[in-house]
């Protein structure tokens, strides 16, 4: 009995010291799944690039960050913050606090597929945006999507050619003194159906409004069966530029190859249409097809339709998501919203029996200016602007790995406190002054800032100077919480009331 009592103690103590060894392996084992992405490519580099220096004489080492889970990398954290908590900023901040503040201003870690570095200070941003094609290029999943002869996607002397051209078509003053007063009658005559709908859901609206101008501005289209099924097809393009690069039925980038195929046949029908008759049109895609270059030619059909579509892309949500950002704040902010009453009223009175203001009346207008600026500072809808490293790039004592993606985070510099006092606030009067230098990129930088920034503001202006000389609101939901991604917009899409502003 007692050798059987001494058998069943030993039994338990091999348990014991069994679990003992398996409970300190299982941290041990996190801890080196963990590590283990970060160590393959920290070997990697060192493979490669072993002892040799920089171009100051200093051993190449990478940014510090880590890059996350196996396959993963950092995604989830991200996505974590952006979506779940609602805190985006926090994402950077977490780097910062762990390695390093204003002096590294970039971070190595591994996002959505690729490894990559995280640049977020302004003098790192400015290097990333004014470095030469050849340095940092332009990555797209399915670049057919956005086309592939289309100023976002070429690179060197046939991107300073398209760019050039489209500069010449969208922002010289005689193209914006025309937009002015084409896009005005569909404003107002939307502002007259929000206010006898009572209620609206502003991202929705604004959406409407933005696409109506669009076809007006693009392509002299008025409403009718086809432009519903333009939007449709945009609708589809944009939810397969923002999906995983997977392509076979039922997905959306499969979808969204569709949309494009029609959207194509759409635009070169138009394109053939005109050529063939004498009518003058005065739009952007007349402005596409005349326009000549240094050289005096002209683009290319395929260039004419690709960068139709890839500048209703960049322009048609991101210019709608501005102005319900600009109604959202307004309407929490009733002392910025009186000051730009009173200064558009003034306008208003100045153009006697006219309706309408005038490209010539946008620099008057002073208030508004600031208005628009802090709108597009705190709407935030490009968050992060992707390149790829062509080259091992040296920066700040680090080398970013040729191949690697790159992430501007604009994001970070508009909201940090640094930069901007109480940066979640909504303060108009903060453009008295100019913004620190390097540290305002809502449009990007460099040789591939937006060519249609001056467009963008110029659409802004208008729509807020008939909003607040005719129209009040309020939010129905002002506690709204916020979605960051894919663009930062309230749950609710900024449901609010809206009527025509009481007369005195």
């Amino acid at each position: 009995m007692g050798a059987v009592n001494s058998i069943s103690h030993l039994s338990m103590v091999a348990m014991v010291v069994s679990w003992a060894y398996l409970l300190g392996a299982v941290p041990l084992l996190c801890l080196a799944f963990w590590h283990a992405a970060d160590a393959w490519y920290r070997a990697a580099f060192f493979v490669k690039h072993g002892s040799k220096k920089d171009s100051n004489g200093v051993r190449r080492r990478l940014p510090p960050g880590h890059m996350g889970l196996p396959f993963l990398g950092e995604t989830i954290s991200l996505l974590w913050y952006f979506k779940r908590v609602r805190r985006p900023d926090e994402f950077i901040r977490a780097k910062r606090r762990a390695y390093g503040g204003e002096a590294v201003g970039m971070y190595r870690t591994h996002l959505f597929g690729s490894p990559t570095v995280v640049v977020c200070a302004p003098a790192a941003n400015k290097f990333v945006f004014q470095a030469g094609g050849d340095t940092f290029g332009v990555r797209w999943p399915v670049p057919e999507l956005v086309g592939l002869k289309a100023v976002g996607i070429v690179e060197g002397g046939h991107h300073t050619r398209l760019r050039g051209v489209i500069l010449g078509a969208i922002n010289r003053p005689s193209s914006l003194r025309t937009i002015a007063a084409v896009v005005q009658p569909s404003i107002v005559a939307a502002f007259n159906s929000w206010a006898g709908m009572g209620t609206i859901v502003a991202s929705d609206e604004a959406k409407k409004v933005m696409f109506t101008n669009i076809c007006k501005m693009f392509v002299s289209m008025e409403p009718s069966p086809l432009t519903v099924k333009i939007n449709q097809w945009f609708t589809g393009l944009l939810a397969g530029l923002r999906a995983l690069p997977v392509d076979f039925p039922g997905t959306a980038v499969h979808d969204a190859r569709k949309c494009r195929r029609k959207l194509t046949a759409v635009f070169r029908e138009e394109i053939e249409a005109r050529k063939s008759m004498s009518k003058k049109y005065d739009d952007v895609m007349s402005g596409f097809m005349e326009t000549e270059d240094e050289q005096g030619m002209k683009l290319s059909d395929d260039e004419v339709v690709d960068n139709i579509l890839s500048a209703i892309v960049a322009g048609y949500e991101s210019t709608a998501t501005a102005i319900m950002w600009a109604m959202y704040h307004l309407a929490k902010s009733p002392d910025a919203l009186a000051k730009l009453r009173e200064e558009n009223v003034a306008v208003s009175k100045t153009k006697g029996s006219s309706y309408f203001i005038t490209h010539d009346d946008i620099p008057k207008m002073k208030y508004t200016a600031k208005v628009v600026e802090e709108t597009i500072r705190m709407a935030n809808i490009a968050s992060m602007m992707p390149r790829v490293a062509k080259r091992d790039v040296e920066y700040g004592g680090y080398t970013i790995p040729e191949g690697w993606q790159v992430l501007v985070m604009v994001r970070s510099l508009h909201t940090d406190p640094n930069y901007y006092p109480d940066p979640l606030t909504f303060n108009p009067d903060r453009w008295n002054e100019p913004a620190k230098p390097g540290t305002y990129q809502v449009f990007g930088g460099g040789y591939r800032i937006c060519p249609g920034n001056m467009l963008a503001k110029l659409q802004l202006t208008i729509m807020l100077h008939h909003l607040s000389i005719g129209y009040e609101w309020e939010l129905l939901n002002p506690n709204a919480e916020i979605n960051y991604l894919p663009h930062p917009k309230p749950v609710d899409g900024a449901a609010m009331a809206f009527r025509r502003l009481a007369t005195k």
